[in-house]
Order: structure tokens, then sequence, then C-alpha cells
């Protein structure tokens, strides 16, 4: 059986941008969790958070795993996704499940340099708000299949580093 590819990691560490390319390049077809649920509710992910609450965004994010099959496809994930245990039932029911680690100061430049707003970094001291949540994540990343480190990579390394570890992985 034919197993998904779910990318895994902390907001800023290229899920999307690298899920597309690597897509591409393995001929699989690509998903994104976060924009699923936006086209659902028909809202950005700010305004769900921002109207709804946390909370009912991590409900409409466990629902849009569950209505994903495993397959031919590359889905990348919200930062948060990790956050329930549900999650990673469904991530481990749709394939091998994929970190994409960077360092805590990576993040913050890719996050500066974004146009993308992130609601839960919508605070003055966004670098501190950050900073907690990535140490309250970082060991829950850690229990992916595979942990492939971004840092100074650009994205066809990335990718080429990704295919590698899935080559070598048992359940690919």
């Amino acid at each position: 059986m034919v197993r998904s590819w779910v990318l895994i990691g902390m907001m800023g560490s290229g899920k999307s941008t690298v899920g597309r390319l690597l897509a591409e390049t393995s001929g699989r077809e690509f998903l994104d969790t976060d924009q699923a649920i936006q086209y659902k509710m028909g809202r950005s992910i700010s305004q769900i958070f921002s109207v709804y609450g946390e909370s009912t965004f991590r409900d409409h994010e466990t629902l849009a795993l569950k209505s994903l099959m495993p397959g031919n496809s590359v889905i990348a994930t919200g930062g948060g996704v990790v956050l329930r245990q549900e999650n990673w039932t469904e991530m481990h029911r749709l394939g091998l499940i994929i970190y994409l680690k960077s360092s805590k100061e990576n993040l913050i430049s890719r996050l500066e340099a974004s146009k993308r707003k992130r609601p839960l970094l919508e605070t003055e001291d966004w670098k501190l708000n950050f900073a907690d949540i990535l140490e309250k994540r970082h060991l829950l990343y850690e229990s992916a299949d595979i942990t492939v480190t971004v840092d100074g990579l650009e994205m066809p390394e990335i990718v080429n580093l990704i295919l590698q570890n899935v080559g070598t992985h048992h359940e690919c």
C-alpha cells in the first residue's frame, strides 16, 4: 500500500513550500491541512483564530486529518498539529511522519521575512511567545518517523534529503 508523507514542524519551517516541491519532484499529490480548513470555513487561519478561537481551529485540524486517506500524497500540516494525541494516531494512519527541524534563530529569521500572519504570534513580544511555543512542542516533533534538519539548505537540497531518508525507511 502506498503511504502518504506527512510533514510536521514549527511554523516557518517550510512545510508548505517544501511539500509542494517534494510532491512535484516525487509525482505525488500535494495536500495542505491549513488550506483545507480555510476552504471549508471560508476564512483565513488568522480570522478563524480571531472569530472562533484556537480550540475550534484544532478541532477542524483533527477533522481535516480524519478526512484524508493514505495514498500517493505529501501532506503539509499546521505547526500545532502535534499537540493532540488523536492527530498522531491519524498521521500514523496516513503514513510516514517527517519532521522539518530548524533552529529557533533560523525560524525567527524566516518568520520576520514572511508576509504571512501567524495567529499565535500576533503579540507585541512575539519572539518570546514563539520561543515558549517551540519549547512546548520540540519534543513532540521529535516523535516523527524521520527528522530532516533544514538549516542552511536550499529547497531542492531539503527535498533530496527527504527522498533519501524516505528511500531508506521501511514503509515508504
